[in-house]
């Protein structure tokens, strides 16, 4: 079986309110705390566990999804009036990248975190 990752902590300065942001963006489900826990469950294999922290350094998060979802995202990104950009330095300069034949963009969360939207890996 390969090695893949089952959850991760995101920590936040209001876990219920950066969960339901989150599931908002990408077209999930918030179902409630599961325990100390706001779980989303990202796919079958990921689940974000947000927390809440007083202090806490920014994450990046990068997701790949396919273009019929990417378009999804970008919009609900649009419609809300966040401030996206094409690369980890210019989060807000209101450009996609076509990187790696494939179209990406970054944004940033309610808590500071950078989140990647990305439609072709960068790696392989």
């Amino acid at each position: 079986m390969p090695i893949m990752l089952d959850h991760t902590i995101v920590p936040a300065h209001d876990k219920e309110e950066s969960a339901r942001f989150f599931a908002k963006i990408f077209g999930l489900t918030y179902d409630g705390l599961w325990g100390h826990f706001a779980p989303i469950e990202v796919n079958e294999t990921l689940t974000l566990d947000f927390d809440n922290r007083e202090r806490f350094e920014s994450h990046h998060y990068a997701f790949i999804v396919t273009d019929e979802e990417f378009d999804t995202i970008f919009q609900r990104i649009k419609d809300e009036g966040i401030p996206y950009g094409s690369g980890p330095g210019s989060q807000d300069d209101m450009q996609i990248n076509h990187h790696h034949n494939g179209r990406g963009f970054y944004f940033r969360d309610p808590n500071g975190h950078s989140l990647e939207v990305i439609t072709h890996t960068y790696v392989r």
